[in-house]
């Protein structure tokens, strides 16, 4: 599916997040990679086999803070 060069990682990759856009559709909350995934604002993805990858935002917690 992908035309570019180097081509981006396929939908069933761990990297395929790392696809081009394609289209974009912010007032949607979607947009589309060329390998076919559906990210979703909230982090969701619809793979094109129809699997559907729960969203995955890292957690609100403060990193490298030590209690004292």
């Amino acid at each position: 599916m992908c035309q570019h060069s180097p081509t981006c990682p396929p939908a069933d990759s761990t990297a395929h997040d790392a696809a081009r856009v394609v289209a974009s559709h912010p007032e949607q909350g979607w947009i589309l990679l060329c390998n076919g995934v559906v990210v979703f604002d909230d982090t969701g993805e619809l793979l094109p086999d129809g699997r559907t990858v729960a969203p995955h935002r890292p957690s609100c917690r403060l990193v490298g803070m030590r209690a004292a």
